[in-house]
This record gives C-alpha cells, structure tokens and sequence, in this order.
C-alpha cells in the first residue's frame, strides 16, 4: 500500500532537482523566520548589551535592523540547506556512514557534519547580516543602512582589509555558537521525523523506503521547535560572547571577551536573554523548519 494514499498524495513535482528545491524551500523559511521574530531577536540582543538594555533601546525601535536582515536571510538559509542537503546525500556520507545500504543520510553522525558544514556556509553571508542588525538593534545607529554605511566610510582612512574585518567582527565566535546549535538541534528533527515516518509506516504495513513517507509541516514545526528550544538553551553562552564582540568598539579576542565579562560581570551574565532567546527560536524553529517542509513537500509534489 502507498502511504500516501492514506496520509497525503503525490503529484509530479513542481521542481525536479532537490538541490533546487533546498535552495527555494530554504530562502523561503529564513525569510520567514527572521522577518516575523525580528523584535524578540532586538530584545535579546540589548538584554545581552553590555550598555544594559535601556540604554541599548528597551521597548522602543524593536525592528531597528530589519533591512539587513531582510537582505541576508533568504541567500543565508539557502546556502545552508543546499549544503546540508548535498552533504548529506553526498557519495562519502553514505558510503561510510548510512547504515541501511545508503539511505538514512548517515544517521546521526551524517546529519551532525552536513549541519556543521552547512552553517559554516551560512555564516559567509550571515555574519555581515549580523553585525550590522545589531548594530541598529543596539541604537549605536538609527538603521542598518547607516551601520552599513559607517561601516564602509573606514576604507577611506583604514583601508579594504579593516573594513572586510570589521563586517566580519564575531566570525569565529559565530561559527563556535552555530555549529554547536545546529549540531544539536539538526540531528534532534531528523530523530523525531524518522520516528514519526517509522510510526506511519507502522500503522500502514508499509514497506516503502524512508523517502517513501514524509512528515507534514506541523508535525516538522513541532519537531523544530522542540529541538531548537534545547539548542537554544545549551548555547546561549556563546551567543552572549558573539553578541559582546560584535557591539564592541575595538576588535578584541573571543578569549578577552570572555575573560573580561566572567571577570566583572560574573559568570550569570553569560545566560542574559536566555529566555527570549530560547522563545524565539522555539517559535522560530517551529516557523523556520515547518516552512521549510512546506515548501520542500510542495515542490516536490507531496501533499501531506
């Protein structure tokens, strides 16, 4: 029996190529998410300014910063869906990682280097996103554009090498907090929608192969959620530091950042805004990965 034909139907796809398909489903999600959570992502980043979050702004302006990360999400979670999806179906992965004869995407340890690979892709076009968003978040400037342009002005005086560091201050601080994020909470959604899609074909006698069944958006925004509120919370320490380094008026180490807030601001700091972080991306892992499922189910022609 096909599946689908209890829980959904299939049609011919609208985009053949699944690669394509990632890179449309995943511009679609990151705009989504970033555009309908923007002013919880404002309120954390001035819970964790080290000028307190009054100063930083309070409840005024909270979608200051939302031209940058209107231009930067769409490209940002495109690029990580294509690489994760192609790393994981990459030849290298299931041939030394899958166990079912190269079909499950290298399990858990597959899904934790595609997600890994993936958010270092990301970051090339998130991080300049990032530190002009909070910048303007921050009220250091009244929009992302004239952050940007702040920004830019350096070449003059300090050259292009100043200004390339300065859009990508907090790269490696960013890189250490997304690649722990994604390696937790990617491999958490994959657990969920395998054991949903075993309880399908359960239910079903099925014996289709795992592409064969296909979890529907809300049961793939619930699974989000779940896994990116538990991701949220283990990882707000680094987020913390990220935040510190790219409001900071000089550029100084991940190490000096750390030592300088355990120092004088003891070690609870490094949990500021952990509660509208893990709300946000609660909600946001919940928009962003249902979204994404949407889209990639109806691009590829299942209806669930």
């Amino acid at each position: 029996m096909d599946v689908r034909s209890e829980h959904g139907s299939a049609s011919a796809p609208l985009v053949d190529s699944p690669y394509a398909r990632s890179l449309i489903a995943g511009a679609l999600a990151g705009t989504t998410v970033d555009t309908s959570l923007f002013p919880l992502d404002t309120l954390k980043t001035r819970l964790q300014s080290s000028a307190g979050f009054w100063n930083a702004g309070g409840f005024r302006g909270v979608y200051n910063g939302i031209g940058s990360a209107v231009v930067g999400s769409a490209p940002g979670a495109a690029l990580f869906f294509v690489t994760y999806e192609g790393v994981k179906g990459s030849a290298f992965i299931q041939r030394n990682l899958s166990k079912d004869g190269g079909r499950d995407g290298g399990g858990a340890l597959g899904h934790m280097i595609a997600a890994s690979l993936g958010e270092v892709a990301a970051c090339a076009v998130r991080v300049p996103t990032e530190v002009v968003k909070q910048r303007a978040q921050a009220k250091q400037f009244p929009s992302s554009r004239a952050a940007l342009v702040a920004i830019l002005s350096q070449r003059s005086e300090r050259g292009l090498v100043h200004v390339w560091r300065e859009l990508y201050r907090g790269w490696s601080v960013t890189v250490m907090r997304e690649v722990p994020f994604t390696v937790i909470q990617f491999p958490l959604w994959e657990i969920m929608k395998e054991w949903r899609r075993d309880q399908r074909r359960t239910a079903n006698k099925s014996t289709a192969t795992p592409q064969g069944v296909e979890v529907s958006a809300l049961e793939s925004a619930l699974f989000g959620s779940v896994s990116g509120a538990i991701a949220a919370g283990l990882t707000t320490p680094l987020d913390v530091l990220k935040t510190r380094m790219m409001l900071a008026t000089k550029r100084e180490s991940v190490f000096v950042h750390f030592a300088r807030v355990w120092r004088d601001e003891g070690p609870k700091t490094f949990f500021n805004g952990i509660g509208p972080r893990t709300m946000w991306i609660s909600i946001g892992g919940a928009v962003f990965l249902g979204s994404y499922q949407w889209a990639a189910n109806t691009l590829a022609g299942t209806s669930i």
